[in-house]
């Protein structure tokens, strides 16, 4: 097996980290993987790049015989390009640039598929979790307590809310006519 099929198999979720709805990948993680399956691994930056008031950064890893290179605005916490970037917003989309180089070694490239499908991926999984709570609970009250919470941590996945609306009203239904057959 190629090691880009070996680094793509590695299930990346569990270091995964969330700030502000974007899901990044540790980049100190990344170099950590990325070194126990090529100790000889390096990086280098590129020199950075002026757009105007903005800057885009590169990095260039070289693992297993290969340089695979990478560049990245420097962008604040909404992915908007900073204007006039100060030193430490430069050095943060550094490590960002870096972890992208080593996704394209193969390790949490899925991350980099897009946003919205990666999101769409992990939203589906959350989604199914939910789904089997909503169907545990027995109370009224609970399921509709239980609903709203999961409904606002989906909010930005209109098919896992409507997967999650559908379980809801089914268990609603079903709870109602056992409460209804009680009487």
């Amino acid at each position: 097996m190629s090691k880009y099929l070996e680094l793509r198999k590695i299930d990346v979720s569990e270091k995964i980290e969330k700030k502000n709805g974007l899901s990044y990948l540790s980049w100190a993680w990344a170099v950590d993987t990325l070194l126990q399956h090529d100790s000889t691994a390096t990086w280098s930056y590129g020199e950075p790049m002026k757009f105007g008031e903005t800057v885009m950064v590169f990095c260039t890893v070289n693992a297993f015989g290969k340089s695979m290179t990478a560049q990245l605005p420097v962008m604040d916490y909404r992915n908007k390009a900073i204007p006039n970037p100060d030193a430490f917003a430069v050095n943060t989309a550094m490590q960002r640039a870096l972890a992208k180089a080593i996704a394209l070694h193969g390790l949490g490239l899925s991350l980099y598929a897009g946003e919205d499908i990666w999101n769409d991926i992990e939203d589906s999984s959350v989604a199914d979790d939910y789904c089997a709570k909503i169907q545990a609970i027995d109370s009224p009250a609970e399921l509709k307590v239980a609903f709203g919470k999961y409904y606002k941590e989906l909010q930005a996945n209109k098919a896992a809310r409507d997967q999650l609306t559908n379980i809801y009203q089914a268990q609603r239904d079903k709870l109602n006519e056992t409460s209804g057959s009680a009487a």
